[in-house]
């Protein structure tokens, strides 16, 4: 082979001005033409493991990166690219080892503080990460990026304001950083700051229509947008973040003639998650079913936690392993359907399922809309929040349950009427309207409609959750411009769940929000007997209160439109018999109604696991299964705590 160091050189120059235009295709091709030339150079190996890793080309640029360091075992960057495709790859503790090497031969090594810093975030470890994320914008003032990791630090800190001037910062010096746009507008809404809402909106929606990496999918469910679109984004996120990698062999299992069903989450603790599958866990029919829970979360000993611990047949902690390790326990165990309950959302760990962890894996509960991810077979879901003429906006096949895709927990103890309005601030005699959404889920055009409601109720209320202060005042700001007293509005904070279910018997109409709407919050409503007004959204975020709604057979507070729900949320203010037959509708039917009845619930839910597990057996691919109504209550094999 001859060796030109000469031409070589002259390639490795090129990629670098490529890699600077963030043309990562033209620099790899060009940096393997340069190592044709003069093979196993450290610093070529560097920068194509680095361009490999940013076209998320993780399994080539791990085998690069091991291979520079084996070569410079001092080069901070091929620690650096190793860590990256570790951290990549689940292995926190490995990658935190590779950022400390990177810094022990360079220490103003700003990527690596920043890397660093990632690893502490994933941990719960926020201050430590916001050390190291400073560390590094002070070593690289315009390191957006970092930056960029701030900011979303600082939002995990509910320093809020904070969060939105650092996004606005990275913005500033690099305004097409992926993601970037639709992270910051969604702090902006926690804050209700709409002061750049319709031009991030149109941005956001232009860009990913381009194909271009505007929003991660979580903030795009609080916008108005299309199936289509957050398919797109979807498809776009786990492209890029959590790209398919070949399945692993699993050990052989005995047989035990259950079927085996694992569910994955960060939130097996006080989490809205845990609140409305606890019971799902405990009453699974053992004697066909066994259960088995993979933690990733934070370690949490509270009494959830202990709940859900008991109710499971084997409870797995693995915050602590990589993706790896977990897809291997998962299949060493014989799991034939992983059931992921975190999808696009914080903490999650997708790449478990990247490699396939399970022979069928499915999505449920924790991200309303597709994951855009080929290694997903089946989303849960119900003909309200996915309609089977949506069926093609979603990458997986739809399983149609009965009632609800929801599920609730029948245990929970009944809302009480406990103190009086003024404890929460309110007027005695006041018309209490209320939506206990977060924040980020209010949009300027839902907000309209409540302040014409305001204005044409007189003597009513609107009492909303509050964020932060800054929130109250953004909300206080724009019903001024509307006409309103900012004293109408009245702010409660976060609440634990016994108590924010207690309070909401104080209100009287419950007014839910369009685009991204009530979910776990509509349940808790309807359990504490507050009548729950929406309108029927476009996609799956803002459909799921509907679908709620008429499991708890009160159809009529699913609004076709804009005009109806504000029509019908001024009737209900002067018709108080209207409203308290609602309100005793629900009381008499808690126990009854489909959807809070967890016993049939879960017979549905298996009847969905078995016919998915029925088609995989007999060799055929995933396709949509619709599951046909299940008889209410009744008694199943249940797995109590104690």
């Amino acid at each position: 082979m001859t060796i030109d160091f000469e031409a070589a050189r002259a390639l490795f120059l090129d990629s670098v001005k490529r890699i600077e235009a963030e043309d990562f295709p033209a620099a790899e091709d060009l940096l393997w033409r340069a190592l044709r030339l003069a093979p196993e150079r450290p610093s070529l190996l560097c920068n194509l493991a680095a361009v490999l890793f940013r076209q998320s080309k993780f399994a080539q640029a791990r085998d690069i990166a091991e291979r520079a360091v084996k070569l410079d075992p001092q080069s901070p960057q091929a620690w650096l690219n190793l860590g990256r495709c570790r951290e990549q790859d689940g292995e926190a503790d490995a990658a935190e080892a590779d950022y400390k090497r990177a810094l022990g031969y360079d220490p103003d090594y700003a990527d690596a503080w920043s890397n660093l810093g990632n690893i502490h975030a994933g941990r719960h470890q926020l201050e430590e990460a916001l050390a190291c994320y400073r560390r590094a914008t002070a070593i690289r003032p315009d390191f957006a990026e970092a930056i960029s990791n701030e900011a979303t630090l600082l939002a995990r800190l509910k320093r809020f304001a904070e969060a939105v001037r650092r996004f606005d910062d990275a913005m500033a010096i690099k305004p097409g950083l992926p993601w970037l746009r639709g992270l910051r507008c969604h702090e902006k809404q926690v804050l209700c700051d709409w002061s750049s809402f319709d031009e991030d909106c149109r941005q956001i929606t232009a860009q990913l229509a381009d194909g271009r990496p505007a929003s991660p999918p979580f903030p795009l469910a609080s916008l108005p947008a299309t199936p289509a679109l957050q398919r797109q984004c979807a498809e776009l996120y786990s492209a890029q973040m959590y790209p398919p990698q070949p399945p692993e062999p699993a050990s052989a299992t005995p047989d035990s003639g259950r079927l085996r069903i694992g569910y994955f989450s960060a939130d097996f603790h006080n989490h809205a998650t845990a609140y409305l599958a606890a019971g799902l866990f405990e009453q699974h029919d053992r004697e066909r079913f066994e259960i088995v829970a993979f933690s990733f979360g934070p370690e949490r000993q509270d009494a959830m936690r202990q709940r859900l611990v008991q109710g499971f047949d084997h409870f797995h902690d693995v915050r602590g392993l990589s993706d790896r390790d977990i897809r291997r326990l998962a299949r060493d165990s014989g799991i034939q359907i992983a059931v992921d309950l975190k999808g696009h959302t914080l903490d999650q760990r997708t790449g478990i399922f990247a490699g396939r962890a399970a022979p069928l894996q499915v999505c449920y509960l924790g991200f309303p809309g597709t994951m855009g991810a080929p290694y997903f077979d089946y989303i849960l879901a119900d003909d309200t929040v996915l309609p089977p003429e949506h069926q093609p906006h979603y990458s997986e096949k739809a399983v149609w349950l009965p009632d609800t895709y929801q599920v609730t927990d029948s245990r929970r103890a009944p809302a009480q009427t406990t103190g009086t309005r003024a404890d929460h601030g309110l007027p005695g005699a006041a018309f209490v309207f209320c939506c206990f959404n977060n924040p980020y889920k209010i949009t300027p055009d839902v907000f309209a409609v409540w302040m014409r409601l305001l204005r044409d109720c007189p003597g009513s209320v609107l009492w909303l959750l509050e964020s932060a202060p800054e929130t109250g005042a953004n909300l206080r700001r724009e019903a001024a411009r509307h006409g309103i007293d900012g004293a109408r509005l009245i702010f409660a904070r976060y609440a634990e769940a016994s108590a924010h279910l207690n309070r909401q018997r104080h209100a009287d109409l419950f007014l839910d929000t369009f685009h991204y709407n009530a979910h776990t919050t509509a349940s808790d409503a309807l359990w504490a007997g507050l009548p729950v007004l929406t309108r029927l959204g476009e996609a799956f975020p803002g459909r799921v209160a509907a679908s709620l709604l008429r499991a708890a057979g009160l159809p009529e507070l699913v609004m076709q439109s804009t005009d109806e729900y504000a029509a019908l949320a001024a009737a209900l203010y002067h018709d108080r018999g209207r409203l308290a037959e609602l309100r005793a509708h629900l009381e008499q039917t808690r126990m009854t109604c489909a959807l809070f009845d967890t016993a049939r619930f879960c017979r549905g839910i298996e009847a969905a696991y078995q016919a998915m597990w029925q088609r995989h057996r007999a060799g055929l691919p995933p396709d949509a299964i619709r599951i046909p109504p299940q008889p209410p209550g009744g008694t199943i094999t249940q797995k109590l705590p104690g």
